[in-house]
This record gives C-alpha cells, structure tokens and sequence, in this order.
C-alpha cells in the first residue's frame, strides 16, 4: 500500500496505519516509501508540543529540547510505516496492532528544539513469519545525526488479544 502523492492525503494515509492519534502521532510526512526497503519520513518539532506546556518563555533554552523519547517515539512509528506498508492484511481481515519490542544499539547524538524538522531514515532487514520486523536507522536535523539505531524489532498482533476498550 504505497502512500499517496499529496501532501494532505499522506497525513490520512499515516492514520491510517498508525493505532495512535493526536498527541501521540509523531509522523507528520512521509518524503519518500520503498515499501519493504526503506521509508523517510519528518516530524516537524513546535513549541505548541504539549511537552512544552508548562515551560516558561523565560526559561532556559535546554528546557525546550524535544525529549528523546519523543524521538524515538517518532521513529518507532516511522518504522511501523514502512513495515505495514508493504506487508498483506492479517488473515481473515483480522485488525493487528505492531508493538516495538525492543530497540538495542540506541545513541543519541544531540537535541531537537522547536522550529526543528527531524528526519527519519528506517531500513527494513527482514521479517519473519509476517509477525516480527526487524529495523535500523537514523534520525537527522539537517546535515546532524541525533539518534541513530542499530537493530529494533517489532512485532504485531491481533488487536482482540491486547485489553482494549
């Protein structure tokens, strides 16, 4: 399911295939999709984050960078993007949710501050038995590195099997 050439369309097509939505949406474009290869995608960094709610205008400027889970976050769901955008419907249409398992070989390289439009680059290595993903990456603000990660896994299952309302 490649996603749409529009701008405001890819929006709908991200929530599409994402289980979250507003605040927790951390993908705001997809720039380019190789399903099942490679996905780039942005997340445009706002002092309007409700991260910053509480932050005074005053306050110093390490108090407005991005928190790194927030980055992660986002590429975790950049990562989510490209597997589900190349991989069949479950069988029998059967909604599934994907879960990142674990990310190892993580480091941050430095901070995302507003005004920044933080840049995920996610590979897609292999998948096994279309339930377990596994991904690496980076994440960059311009010509800088800020996140890079070695190997994540994912995995997905029916939505009836996780506590719902």
């Amino acid at each position: 399911m490649p996603a749409p050439d529009t701008g405001h369309t890819r929006y709908g097509w991200i929530l599409d295939l994402l289980p979250v939505r507003h605040p927790m949406v951390q993908v705001d474009r997809v720039v380019s999709l190789e399903p099942g290869v490679e996905i780039v995608t942005e997340k445009v960094v706002s002092g309007g984050e409700p991260c910053f709610a509480g932050v005074a205008a005053d306050a110093p400027a390490r108090a407005w960078a991005l928190p790194r889970t927030l980055i992660m976050e986002s590429f975790g769901q950049s990562a989510a993007l490209l597997w589900l955008s190349g991989e069949p419907k479950a069988p029998g249409g059967e909604e599934w949710l994907p879960i990142a398992a674990r990310m190892r070989r993580c480091d941050y390289h430095g901070d995302a501050f507003p005004g920044d439009v933080i840049r995920h680059t996610v590979r897609l290595e292999t998948v096994k038995d279309g339930t377990t993903a596994f991904l690496s990456g980076s994440s960059r603000i311009g010509d800088r590195t800020v996140f890079t990660v070695g190997s994540m896994t994912a995995v997905r299952r029916p939505a009836r099997l996780l506590d719902r309302p």
